[in-house]
């Protein structure tokens, strides 16, 4: 069997995880865009293989802890690296792990300040990580906190085909806040959200840029980049000030008192948008 046969057998497998309740043409669908994400993801080594990094151990799933955690037999804490939780992130977790035997992927085990291990995590022998799963069925959101370039690619083209699919929280018209209305992404602070819209000015106060979507600057969403992190967009050869005028998308958490803001801390939290493109549509 040849590799292409193999993951596309691995892909037609995930079908199963889906409840099997109902008939309804609703639940048809759904399923259908599921396998059709799935193949996408799991037919091409560019999702499979990017994200194997240095095997951190394995064990058995003994508790879903959050929407981006577990817990394993040998009391383990394991944090999903790679993913921002969307509202049916637990569910889909609890489905897809609750019992498994794992395998933990990760360029360091060292935990976080929880006590936490960050790692992709794989269903027993899958080269598909259950991030890229969660993803590929609009269960989660990519974080483009992953550092590795071709991994954190893999990841946001397994989230774009699920926009494309309008699968799981991409189905909901709202799932992508629009910057002219703060507002909406105001109501968001302390969430992970996604957010598209033209930057209107780029202005530097001290050791701190601002991308401003605002006419506004008080009220208004913004973007706000570190003196430090300017160098990792230029080493990507990205210069700020040519975002003005531009459409964007941001993701991030939101902050803010009277007027929403995200931070950026790395570059793959913006994504250039075409002129003319539709809207949460990016592949």
């Amino acid at each position: 069997m040849t590799e292409r046969e193999e993951a596309s057998s691995r892909a037609t497998t995930h079908e199963v995880w889906l409840p099997r309740s109902t008939t309804s043409p609703d639940h048809v669908t759904q399923r259908l865009r599921f396998i059709v994400a799935c193949l996408l993801v799991a037919s091409s080594s560019a999702f499979a293989s990017p994200c194997q990094f240095e095997s951190q151990g394995e064990g058995r799933v003994a508790a879903i802890v959050d929407a981006r955690s577990l817990r394993l037999d040998d009391g383990r804490e394991i944090r999903l690296s790679g993913i921002a939780p969307t509202a049916t992130t637990k569910q889909a977790l609890t489905s897809l792990l609750a019992g498994r035997d794992v395998m933990l992927r990760s360029a360091d085990d060292t935990p976080d300040r929880y006590g936490r291990q960050g790692a992709m995590v794989f269903i027993d022998e899958s080269d598909v990580s259950v991030q890229a799963m969660l993803l590929a069925r609009g269960d989660a959101m990519a974080s483009a906190e992953i550092g590795d370039k071709d991994c954190a690619a893999a990841l946001m083209a397994s989230e774009a085909a699920a926009r494309h699919q309008t699968m799981g929280s991409w189905a909901d018209p709202s799932a992508i806040k629009n910057a002219e209305s703060p507002d909406d992404i105001l109501a968001e602070i302390g969430r992970f959200a996604v957010v598209e819209g033209k930057v209107l000015s780029v202005r530097q106060a001290g050791a701190t840029t601002y991308l401003n979507f605002g006419r506004n600057w008080t009220r208004g969403f913004a973007v706000t980049i570190s003196k430090r992190t300017l160098a990792a967009f230029e080493s990507a050869g990205l210069a700020i000030k040519s975002l003005e005028n531009r459409r964007i998308r941001v993701r991030g958490w939101v902050e803010g008192n009277t007027g929403p803001r995200i931070d950026v801390r790395s570059v793959g939290q913006i994504e250039l948008l075409g002129a003319n493109e539709p809207t949460g549509v990016r592949p």
